[in-house]
């Protein structure tokens, strides 16, 4: 059953792209304009809400402060031109698991939507992960192996946190291209190539179980551990 998303965006030239993109990558997208439609629209128990603050009815903290106070156990991402650090840590106060400032692309608000419905999956189930594993920090962008961090640079660190949001699938090479490089990419694929074999060097030589595995002809899978992403 696909993953269901709630978009609140009262912008729709934000919206429309954001839904297209999220509705490609095969999630199950509402999307509404208003922080009452919001609210009303959580009674159908969306796994993850991405919400706009900036709201024509309702500020979109009071609408973050609601949703939890009705026990909404989803994730919330938090998206808005409201970029200072105050306002950043206010949203997460109201209880946002995640914070993007506009303008954002879209190749990383996907990878953050993938970490957190599986964080959410993994934490209404039974695996309470290996804390000597693979540890991916998303909103720091930081990788640990167990207490000790592995210095990946920023393509290293997305194609990873994708790896990792689709643990033990098989993500394509286009995935990855359109996701990390922008899908008007234009150079080699060879690239990919590349930022693998450096992320797979700087995993085995802290001693992370986890293997980034070629699947010919198709694209990557991360496999082994349990992670947590």
């Amino acid at each position: 059953m696909a993953h269901r998303v709630l978009v609140v965006e009262d912008e729709e030239d934000i919206a429309f792209p954001l839904v297209r993109t999220l509705e490609r990558e095969g999630y199950d997208v509402e999307w509404v304009e208003s922080g009452q439609k919001a609210l009303d629209a959580l009674s159908t128990t969306p796994e993850l809400v991405i919400l706009d603050l900036g709201l024509p009815d309702i500020d979109g903290l009071e609408v973050c402060r609601r949703a939890r106070e009705a026990d909404y156990q989803g994730a919330i991402i938090i998206v808005t031109a409201r970029a200072g650090e105050l306002d950043r840590v206010v949203g997460l106060d109201y209880g946002a698991d995640d914070y993007l400032a506009k303008p954002f692309g879209l190749a990383e608000l996907q990878a953050r939507v993938r970490a957190l419905l599986r964080r959410t999956s993994s934490a209404n189930g039974s695996d309470a992960g290996d804390p000597d594993g693979l540890r991916i920090d998303i909103d720091a962008r930081r990788v640990y192996a167990g207490t000790e961090e592995v210095p990946l640079t920023g393509k290293e660190f997305e194609v990873l946190s994708i790896l990792a949001a689709n643990r033990d699938k098989v993500v394509s090479r286009g995935q990855l291209m359109a996701d990390v490089w922008d899908e008007n990419w234009y150079g080699s694929t060879k690239t990919l190539d590349v930022t693998i074999g450096r992320l797979r060097q700087k995993l085995e030589s802290v001693g992370v179980t986890d293997r980034v595995v070629a699947v010919r002809g198709v694209g990557f899978r991360l496999e082994g551990g349990s992670g947590d992403a």
